[in-house]
Order: structure tokens, then sequence, then C-alpha cells
């Protein structure tokens, strides 16, 4: 007779691990969040207006927290990896907002976004005073590797948003070309965050890569994750709608998928509701249960493993503890959203 085993303390564990996490860097990050507060104010009523709109949104701060535990991973006991976390949260809300203005979103995390209540002009503008202000907070940490690393990861984002475009509404796009456009656009910054807590603790240079590559692999999971987020019942769980990539004709993993494994007829299908954005009623459902039935959800949650497997295998380099451990639970934290 089969044994069913129960999964729930399995989910609390995974639940918890973002508290644990948050925990361990609690009164940094406290710091962190008076320091964005402090940066982003101006004399122009309208940025602080609008950059604290998104920046209350909500979120987990993940990339900022990512910052704080490697440095403290690695032993480091100063301020610097305070600034560097907001820099790197400011570079992450610019780069929010100028999504939604491309990708002409009204929602944000439930709530308006930025645009649809301050219009495309002014989230562009504040976006980019965002991103010169994190440009300040790198200068005055005074590292040119913390420089060049953040603001390599500043130009390879605009890059794989650009890529993005190229590929917008292509349902012939490639895995492979796919892969490249998450590297860039999500991946770069959880790396670049992950990087400057060994470069503030003046590790060596194969610890700094260990972390980059913990970071790389983990915002592929992640990213991946989001993209079956949104064909499932979960997103709603979450507070966020079902089917925006769909509705906005996001090519993503679980769309290539389906449109490799579907037939003529399938194919037909998601070239009018992708390419052509001809939607109604009930086609966000045929999406939903042609991804189900050619197991692409369930695929993209394994590739998202896979990635998430090489992240934990890139700390082996570190000696165990609390923050290790963490960053982790982290990774099954990230994959586990999808249930």
């Amino acid at each position: 007779m089969a044994v069913v085993v129960s999964l729930e303390g399995e989910r609390e564990k995974r639940a918890d691990s973002l508290d644990v996490l948050l925990g361990l860097v609690k009164d940094d990050l406290e710091q962190v969040n008076r320091t964005i507060i402090e940066r982003m104010h101006s004399p122009v009523a309208l940025i602080p207006q609008l950059a604290s709109h998104i920046i209350a949104a909500g979120g987990k701060r993940l990339r900022p927290m990512l910052t704080l535990a490697s440095a403290k991973m690695c032993g480091y006991k100063g301020e610097r990896s305070v600034k560097l976390a907001a820099c790197v949260e400011f570079i992450h809300t610019a780069t929010l907002l100028h999504d939604d203005v491309v990708d002409e979103s009204d929602l944000r995390r439930g709530q308006e976004s930025a645009n649809a209540v301050w219009g495309n002009k002014a989230s562009v503008l504040v976006g980019d005073f965002l991103f010169s202000r994190s440009f300040e907070l790198m200068v005055e940490d005074g590292s040119l590797s913390v420089l060049a690393i953040l603001s390599r990861a500043s130009s390879v984002i605009a890059e794989g948003e650009v890529l993005q475009l190229i590929t917008a509404n292509d349902t012939s796009t490639s895995e492979s070309s796919y892969l490249e456009v998450i590297r860039a656009k999500t991946a770069a910054l959880f790396a670049a965050a992950c990087r400057v807590g060994g470069v503030v603790a003046d590790r060596p240079a194969a610890e700094e890569l260990a972390l980059d590559g913990y970071g790389l692999n983990l915002g592929i999971a992640f990213q991946l994750i989001d993209d079956v987020l949104d064909y499932s019942a979960k997103q709603a769980v979450l507070g966020k709608a079902v089917g925006d990539d769909f509705r906005e004709g996001k090519i993503t993993l679980p769309v290539i998928l389906a449109y490799l494994r579907g037939d003529e007829e399938e194919r037909a299908f998601l070239r009018r509701t992708l390419e052509d954005l001809d939607q109604s009623d009930g086609d966000l459902d045929r999406a939903i249960g042609l991804m189900t039935r050619h197991a692409c959800l369930s695929d993209t949650v394994d590739r998202a493993r896979h990635y998430g497997a090489m992240a934990r295998d890139a700390l082996g380099v570190f000696k165990p503890g609390p923050e290790k451990q963490a960053l982790l639970d982290i990774v099954d934290f990230c994959i586990e959203r999808a249930y």
C-alpha cells in the first residue's frame, strides 16, 4: 500500500527561508531603507512622489538582501554594503519603471503602475533619476571594482531589454535566445548584487566569481519561475494577475516549448494570440491547457531547478555558516514559489 507523505512541513520550511534571510540582515536592511528614502529626495516634488509609489508597492527587497547576506558570509562587518544594497535596489526599481512603459503595463504588484498614474514621460525620467542616484552611490563607495561590476550590470540590463524587443511577439524564438534575454535582463543584477558583497569584504577573485555564479544562476531560476507563475493560479495568491505575459504577447519559455511541441493548429493559435495579439475570451485558458498537455510548465520548473542546483554548487567554496545556509535555502524559496 502506498504511503502518503505530507509536504506541508517542507512548504512551511521553504516559506520560512525568506524570513530567516531577512532576520540575518534585518538591521542592515533597515539602514538600506533609510538610505533609499534619503536618496529619493528631490526639490522636484514629482520625483520622490513617483519613486516612492513604486518602491512602496511591495517587493521583497531580495536583491539588496543578497548583497547584505553575501557580504556577511564573506566576513564583512562595515557599512559599505548598506549603500551598495541601496544602489542595487535603485537599479532594480529604475528598470521596473522602464519595463512598465515598454510593456504598456497598467498594474505593478496589484496596484496601478507609475506610468498608468503619471504617464510614460514621467516614469522614464524618474527611472533615469534613480539610475543616476545609483551611480552617485557607486562613486561614493570609491571602489573601481564596484563601479565596474554595477555599471556593467546596468548596461547589460539595457541590452537585455533591447534583446527582448527584438524577440517580442515572435513565436519562433529559440530557447537559447530567450535564455540570453533573461541572463541579461534579470540575472545580471542578481549576479552583481552578490558579487559586490565579496568585493567589499576584500575576498579572493575565486570567491567573487563564485558569488557571481550563484547570483547569475539564481536569477535565471527566479525568472523561469516567474514565467511559470504567469500561467498559474498561484499568481492570484501572490496578488498578481494571471496571464499578463499572455495578454502582452510575451515570448517566455513555456510559450517557446508549447510552440515547439504543438501541432500546426496549436501553432496557428499561438501565432494568432501572441504575434497578432488577436485574443478573445477563453484563449488564455486554452493556452494554459496547451502548456499543461505538453508539460511546458513542469519542464520550465525543471529547468529552473537545474539552474538552482548550479547556484547552490557555486557556494561550495564558502565555509558553512548561517548566511551560507540562508543563501542556499533561498534558492528553494525562489523555485518553490511555483507551488
